[in-house]
């Protein structure tokens, strides 16, 4: 097999959230000095480059994800000065730095849609998608991704515009070539800046299908990867083909079997994508557990469908839009958090694609236990919590389902120490802080040679160190049982196998004819160090990796 060696598949990735990583002017809200003051933390982590979530100005319905001003900074994070200067002293660690690309919709205090919205005749009429309604109301029965329909009305000029998101956060008409031309220019303005690249946000949003068309099973298919978005694709691959960047596409409808065309290394759109199939196998309900197989089987079709060449994966399992990954897949039980952290630290940081850690993470940071909507910041999730309560939930059991499922458990501050603002600020922050921040924090786990913390330090280092985990391919086995992962990684005659447990129960099984485990040296273990055999018990959370002693 032949190694296309690109500086993004080597590298691992941590999203910052600015909001909530680190606060250095003691307001209450993270800022750019904020992670200037870190980069030394995410350097001896073993990071090659950040993502930060949207800085640009902003209303902040969607805490930055409503664009006023793409060529601003919010001077709640900072000047532009700073964020030049963080630049700088990233590229002097060797971290490179890709931000966000808000591009299918913008805030509606943007100019351009202050314009559109002024006249039926203004030139930025046809930046956003505007429509007559029907005598009954909206254009059509399209909902909003965030709840309630997808129509605004504007009684301006008395007519509906579309927002998939918010309603504060009108959608592009990206059939207009103006809208195009004029955020293809704001690309290259950031690219010329320097910066390695960008995540880009609800992308497969872009394409919409003809207003006529009502909604089926799926309520947001008339605006999820729709026929004739590949049209659209291509001219910002080509924006971004000039450069040599990290770009990577929020995809939210494209499946597996569609994914070597979204990111092949020749006509591929992007160099990677976030997917959305192995993090949606939890409903809103309480006490649900993994499904193991399915999350297997998840994992797999896309390990699968961008093997040899045919493209790369983005491997997560938290970020700033999904509850906390220890919460969801592990355990919060004091018996079982730290081993079930580290189990997951293995499950996704090992496989084929470049990982991207989420702040927090790494510590092994959990949900956030949350009593009141009150102290919910999350539009879409208030938004949820009232519709339930109108359709007759108890309340309690709505929150019950709010503290399982809202997008600010991912939110709330860094907990870089035990103190009072858990080391984020020395005020009160803008969202409320986990109060385990007493056991869950970076001071204490830098000290702690067995902490989450200096794990993920081991698997990272382990990953750097040895080509066969970041090229090598992949192979599931055992995909039938309902608690073990197990995989293996080879590259010409280097192998490891993986072993987790995805579970809080033994779990009993017997390895893979051709893992004769007597052949296999063990390299990293969450748990204590003792021998296993050919069929063997692996304890809760329990979790190994395993290099072959010789070449073949």
């Amino acid at each position: 097999m032949t190694i296309k060696r690109t500086w993004w598949k080597e590298a691992v990735g941590y999203q910052i959230y600015p909001r909530s990583f680190m606060d250095t002017n003691d307001d209450g809200i993270g800022d750019l000095n904020g992670i200037r003051s870190k980069l030394d933390y995410l350097k001896d982590l073993g990071i090659g480059f950040i993502w930060i979530t949207p800085i640009y100005e902003s209303p902040n319905v969607d805490n930055g994800y409503d664009i006023s001003n793409y060529q601003e900074i919010l001077k709640t994070f900072g000047t532009m000065e700073e964020f030049e200067l963080l630049l700088k002293e990233a590229h002097e660690l060797e971290i490179k730095v890709i931000m966000d690309l808000v591009i299918n919709h913008t805030s509606n205090q943007h100019p351009w849609f202050i314009e559109s919205r002024s006249s039926l005749k203004d030139d930025y009429r046809d930046y956003y998608i505007w429509s007559d309604g029907k005598i009954d109301g909206p254009p059509n029965d399209w909902v909003s991704i965030f709840g309630g329909s997808a129509w605004e009305f504007d009684d301006t000029t008395n007519q509906y515009y579309l927002h998939v998101f918010a309603k504060e956060q009108p959608d592009l008409n990206w059939e207009n070539p103006r809208v195009k031309r004029d955020l293809f220019s704001m690309v290259d303005w950031w690219l010329d800046k320097g910066i390695d690249g960008f995540r880009v946000d609800a992308i497969s949003h872009i394409k919409k299908a003809p207003l006529e068309t009502s909604s089926t099973n799926d309520p947001f298919e008339s605006f999820k990867n729709v026929p004739g978005i590949e049209t659209h694709l291509k001219e910002l691959r080509d924006v971004f083909k000039k450069r040599d960047i990290l770009t990577v596409g929020e995809a939210n409808g494209v499946s597996a079997t569609q994914a070597h065309q979204w990111v092949g290394d020749k006509e591929g759109y992007f160099n990677m994508l976030f997917e959305f199939d192995h993090i949606s196998l939890w409903n809103k309900e309480e006490h649900e557990t993994l499904d193991v197989i399915h999350f297997k089987q998840s994992l797999t079709a896309w390990q699968e469908a961008l093997a040899d060449g045919a493209g790369w994966n983005a491997l997560y399992m938290e970020n700033h839009d999904i509850p906390r990954s220890v919460s969801s897949f592990g355990s919060e039980e004091t018996v079982f958090w730290q081993a079930s952290a580290k189990a997951l630290a293995l499950t996704f940081l090992l496989l084929q694609g470049t990982p991207f850690i989420y702040q927090g993470q790494e510590i092994g940071m959990t949900n956030m236990p949350f009593t009141s909507i009150e102290e919910i910041d999350a539009v879409d999730t208030k938004n949820f919590y009232y519709e339930m309560i109108h359709t007759g939930v108890d309340p309690l059991k709505a929150m019950n389902v709010i503290r399982r499922t809202a997008r600010d458990n991912s939110r709330t501050p860094m907990q870089w120490t035990a103190e009072e603002y858990a080391g984020f600020s020395k005020r009160k922050p803008w969202i409320v802080l986990n109060p385990n921040k007493q056991k869950i924090n970076v001071l204490d786990e830098s000290t702690d040679p067995n902490s989450v913390l200096n794990f993920y330090k081991e698997v990272i280092q382990l990953r750097n160190n040895n080509e066969a985990l970041i090229y090598g391919r992949y192979k599931l086995y055992l995909p039938e049982h309902p608690q073990l992962f197990v995989y293996g990684r080879r590259l010409g005659t280097e192998r490891f196998v993986i072993i987790i447990n995805l579970s809080k129960d033994f779990a009993s099984a017997d390895l893979p004819e051709n893992v004769q485990i007597e052949d296999w040296e063990l390299q990293l273990c969450n748990l204590t160090d003792h021998t296993i055999h050919q069929h063997t018990m692996f304890a809760p959370y329990e979790a190994r990796v395993y290099k072959h002693k010789v070449s073949e």
